[in-house]
């Protein structure tokens, strides 16, 4: 596997999983129903934010946005999300893409990360994000509407680097 910049070339790829992880309902706030268009919009960053895709050949596994987490005076704390395929989940897939953004946040000299949405229920990703280092600094009560638990919380997850 290897992890490279997405490229507009990508986009047919990811938008299937994009598009299936965001209908489950049970990870991320972005609107339903979203167009190719509206969702690469959301999805593919511009500088000083960076897209990539972990690739197995020519097959895009997952993929991640990262950046600054607010403009400005915020500008020195990094965020990311982050997206794996469903026929490649359990692969490392997920780990290896974070353990990629973590260290060019380190590069690029941000203060910290910061996860600003982590739903609570979502148990794989706040058990891998708290095994390379995170810590939940808050969760906001029922902030989440998740398809199958109803209204969950959202973590505020971070890690100083």
């Amino acid at each position: 596997m290897d992890i490279r910049v997405a490229t507009p070339e990508d986009w047919p790829s990811i938008f299937p999983f994009w598009s299936a992880i965001v209908e489950a309902g049970e990870t991320y706030a972005y609107p339903l129903g979203a167009s190719s268009e509206e969702a690469r919009a959301l999805w593919m960053e511009q500088p000083p934010g960076l897209t990539v895709v972990a690739v197995d050949g020519d097959e895009v596994l997952g993929s991640a946005k990262m950046g600054p987490n607010r403009p400005g005076r915020g500008a020195h704390i990094a965020t990311g999300s982050f997206m794996v395929g469903p026929a490649a989940q359990g692969r490392g897939v997920g780990r290896a893409l974070g353990a990629y953004v973590l260290d060019r946040a380190r590069k690029e000299g941000y203060h910290g990360i910061q996860f600003n949405a982590v739903v609570e229920s979502n148990a794989a990703a706040v058990h891998l994000w708290k095994s390379l280092g995170f810590e939940v600094m808050t969760t906001i009560p029922e902030a989440f509407d998740s398809a199958s638990h109803g209204r969950v919380g959202l973590h505020v997850m971070y890690q100083k680097l």
